[in-house]
């Protein structure tokens, strides 16, 4: 199996870790594990392997399903990976909405074709003729994550109803990665929730700010969750046992206080981003969640070119848009806090105010 070299990590590699300031992390800012119990008794694996039965019931009532429609996961990049593994083989096909976050196109175009289908600039809105018009006999797997990385776009329960009833009416799944969903104030309800040809899959990464826990789960039709889990023993065979100990706090007793927080934060770091991308004239979708797609500054050939001369001149990351497909663009991560947005968008307004 080949497959592309994922540009947006090897770009962190080369930059993140010398650099003063990270405007390109597109979560919410960690939350400190002293606001948890951290003990979960004996370091084994998480038995039965694909979690807790009770824990999984649990989450499964989420989506209106069971505790055997629920795989718990080493975050949402496992999760996908499972999904894609256990659905598509070589003579398949999947239709993946784009821009996206490279492994939801990378990993199927590594086993199958895959057609994209681009949002339509510049509200990045999704014309659902045009899935259709890529679906074949083959096509096994529809992908859409909602709200959208990197735009921000957070497609509306009528538009995403009217994906799944294409991908059902060509006995297709609809896979939705649905991790940034919980920052909006007013969620629609999940895919996997939708019926038989829905499945969800997200974690506690972006909108709990709790991404070292590495835990997440699929949602969806017990056959597919089945062969999500035959294939979990050749990956991470258990999600850790500390994610699933503190993810039953984070979405129990905390989960609320959690939300709340992390949705101010959201909503106050993107008030000063919209004030930054008005003053210096640039554009973007206001977004849903804690990422901006933002036009490039006049005096810079592409987004590549901006987001090295701020690095270097300035010490601070961001992401060029040609990781997602979209060269005049480059992505803005504003979940960090506030004071550390502010001085790293002052550092940036150096860099186009120079230009």
């Amino acid at each position: 199996m080949d497959i592309a070299e994922f540009g947006l990590e090897r770009w962190f590699g080369e930059y993140e870790h010398g650099a003063d300031i990270m405007l390109a992390e597109s979560g919410i800012r960690p939350l400190d594990s002293s606001r948890f119990d951290t003990d979960p008794g004996e370091l084994n694996y998480v038995i039965p392997t694909d979690g807790d039965p009770e824990f999984r019931a649990a989450v499964g009532e989420r989506y209106d399903r069971g505790a055997d429609e629920v795989c718990f996961t080493c975050g949402t990049q496992e999760a996908n990976l499972l999904v894609f593994l256990s659905l598509l083989d070589a003579e398949d096909h999947a239709v993946v909405v784009t821009p996206t976050y490279q492994a939801l196109q990378a990993v199927p175009e590594s086993i199958c074709d895959v057609t994209t289908v681009d949002l339509q600039e510049p509200a990045w809105t999704l014309d659902v003729d045009a899935v259709a018009d890529a679906m074949r006999p083959e096509t096994k797997l529809v992908v859409l994550n909602n709200p959208n990385n990197p735009t921000g776009r957070y497609h509306d329960e009528a538009v995403v109803g009217e994906l799944y009833d294409v991908a059902a009416a060509h006995d297709a799944y609809l896979l939705c990665d649905e991790v940034y969903r919980l920052l909006d104030d007013e969620p629609i309800p999940p895919v996997a929730s939708m019926g038989d040809h829905g499945i969800s899959t997200t974690s506690l990464t972006k909108a709990y700010g709790l991404a070292g826990l590495r835990f997440g789960w699929i949602a969806g039709p017990e056959d597919v969750v089945r062969d999500a889990v035959r294939w979990k023993d050749y990956t991470t065979i258990s999600p850790p046992i500390f994610g699933q100990h503190v993810a039953r706090q984070a979405l129990g007793e905390q989960e609320d206080a959690i939300l709340q927080e992390n949705r101010e934060l959201a909503a106050t770091n993107r008030a000063i981003v919209r004030e930054f991308v008005h003053e210096h004239g640039l554009d973007w979708y206001d977004p849903v969640g804690v990422n901006g797609f933002v036009t490039v500054p006049d005096g810079f050939a592409d987004g590549r070119e901006f987001c090295v001369r701020v690095v270097e001149a300035e010490s601070v990351v961001l992401a060029p848009g040609d990781l997602f497909g979209f060269p005049d663009y480059w992505r803005l991560g504003f979940g960090l806090p506030t004071d550390e947005l502010e001085e790293g968008l002052e550092r940036v307004s150096r860099v186009i105010e120079s230009a």
